[in-house]
């Protein structure tokens, strides 16, 4: 590594074309110009200026330690203008969700990024465990989890909670509907589904329920935004999070049947403890909890 000091006394030097000049800008001697001069022609053993007189010229070693030192100071303007223009509409901001609260939060998203075209967001939904991992190990700024990790490199902040819905065709009978009655139309299953249906089955079919594994699937889904597909046709009845049925393009096709036991899960946003956020993150934050505020309001 050429010494930072020695090489700027070199560049100014350089740029001046005047060894007295060169010091009075360095705010130093000239002695002081020429010694530095000397200590980097002995980092890089070559000469760096050839001297005709009171002027110089460069040498060809010369004329490339001078366009290493130019790039430098570049690179260490911009360095310094990035630091001190912490700019929220401006960078790149990567987010981890689950895959229903990613398809209710990137429409907020794109229009954060319409009103800032230097700003880049990346939304990836992926299971939680992924989440956490890719808070921590800072593939993520910001990732949205069902619990608090309480791990002691992460911070969680707590959003609120999200309704899980039990999710009927338009036309079915909604209140009271009985366990039978969803038996009868089926099951849209997807991989979280079971889970889902193992906690509010339970709780609220305590006689007729025997497990997930014993419910009449019609179909099954693999894409959260094609969940709610065969419902809103009137095949099937599913389970999903509020945020799965509010992003539904066609929701006003469904309905949320009223059960006598509601379960919500926590949603909590977590980010690297310690780190001091960027404003464009900052800003994203905002927005996430908005959007999470808008769930609770339902």
């Amino acid at each position: 590594m050429l010494n930072s000091r020695w090489l700027d006394s070199f560049v100014v030097l350089c740029e001046t074309g005047h060894f007295t000049r060169a010091a009075s800008l360095l705010n130093m001697t000239q002695p002081g110009v020429s010694q530095h001069l000397q200590k980097l022609e002995a980092q890089v053993r070559q000469p760096l200026i050839s001297r005709q007189g009171k002027s110089f010229s460069l040498t060809p070693a010369g004329e490339a330690v001078l366009a290493v030192g130019r790039a430098r100071r570049a690179e260490e303007q911009v360095l310094q203008e990035t630091i001190l223009r912490d700019d929220p509409a401006v960078g790149e901001v990567a987010i981890a969700c689950s895959g229903s609260f990613a398809m209710l939060l990137y429409p907020h998203i794109l229009s954060a990024m319409q009103s800032s075209p230097g700003l880049t967001i990346r939304v990836e939904a992926t299971p939680q465990d992924k989440v956490l991992s890719g808070v921590l190990d800072g593939q993520f700024d910001l990732g949205i989890a069902d619990h608090d990790p309480r791990h002691p490199r992460l911070q969680a902040e707590h959003l609120g909670q999200e309704e899980l819905c039990l999710v009927v065709p338009e036309g079915v009978m909604t209140s009271p509907i009985s366990f039978q009655a969803l038996d009868n139309l089926g099951f849209i299953a997807h991989p979280d589904g079971f889970a889902y249906a193992d906690d509010l089955f339970a709780m609220n079919f305590p006689e007729d329920f025997r497990g997930s594994d014993r419910l009449h699937i019609r179909s099954f889904v693999n894409q959260i935004s094609q969940i709610p597909s065969p419902v809103a046709r009137g095949i099937g009845y599913t389970l999903l999070p509020r945020s799965g049925v509010d992003s539904y393009p066609d929701k006003d096709r469904l309905r949320i049947a009223p059960l006598l036991k509601e379960l919500s899960h926590d949603l909590w946003m977590i980010f690297r403890r310690g780190r001091s956020l960027p404003a464009r993150v900052s800003r994203i934050a905002t927005l996430v909890q908005s959007v999470s505020e808008g769930l609770e309001k339902k």
